[in-house]
């Protein structure tokens, strides 16, 4: 269900399996509670863990867990400002609006725990993106959010038309999974940069060697 890309001293990085969540949830019809990423990795590590953030069950890629009180507070202040860098990647099989700019508006509640884009931009949820064609009916988006808004990734590609592959919540074709991806993390602790790759595993679609190459000739 995940895998320990690196460990150190303040913080472990974790590539999280999509179809985990972040935290316990209460299993079907009442049955047993299934365990979240973060206290699977307490478990079989023995540590002291605190999600600096999260990233939506259908999501895989990169998470990061801090192993300190110190760690997560100047962590989770280097998100809140803004100072962390984070690229997702996504397919989608629709044609978009447009191939690459800014998705900017206000997230608003939709029903059964969707959200919607809004024109307003009172505290907009921000995203850059560009893609690529891979093969005739598939794309690859690379997207970096500027804020950190409950499904924004998702919902911004579904506002220019391209609901990523698989999410079916958000208007997505069925797939073996949803086609999001944390590929990339960056931030700066206690004065030392960091800064982590972890390509997509799981899917079908995600390891074809046309997408490995398209991913591979993304510019950093």
């Amino acid at each position: 269900m995940y895998r320990i890309l690196f460990e150190h001293p303040a913080f472990l990085v974790i590539d999280k399996q999509p179809g985990i969540g972040m935290h316990d949830e209460k299993g079907e019809d009442g049955g047993e509670t299934e365990p979240g990423l973060v206290n699977r990795v307490k478990a079989d590590t023995g540590l002291t863990l605190y999600p600096v953030h999260r990233l939506d069950k259908m999501t895989s890629g990169l998470v990061l867990l801090a192993r300190t009180t110190e760690a997560n507070r100047e962590l989770s202040m280097a998100f809140a400002a803004r100072e962390v860098s984070k690229q997702y990647l996504a397919l989608s099989d629709r044609k978009p609006k447009k191939k690459q700019g800014w998705v900017k508006g206000d997230m608003q509640k939709g029903r059964g725990g969707s959200w919607m884009l809004a024109r307003t931009l009172d505290n907009p949820a921000i995203s850059w993106f560009d893609s690529v064609s891979v093969r005739e009916g598939l794309r690859l988006y690379r997207i970096k959010p500027q804020t950190g808004k409950t499904h924004q990734i998702r919902v911004a590609l579904k506002s220019i038309g391209a609901p990523i592959l698989g999410d079916e919540r958000y208007g997505g074709t069925s797939a073996d999974r949803g086609y999001l991806h944390a590929w990339r993390l960056s931030f700066t602790l206690a004065g030392e940069p960091f800064d982590f790759v972890c390509p997509p595993t799981q899917g079908a679609e995600f390891v074809t060697p046309e997408l490995t190459a398209a991913i591979a000739a993304l510019a950093p």
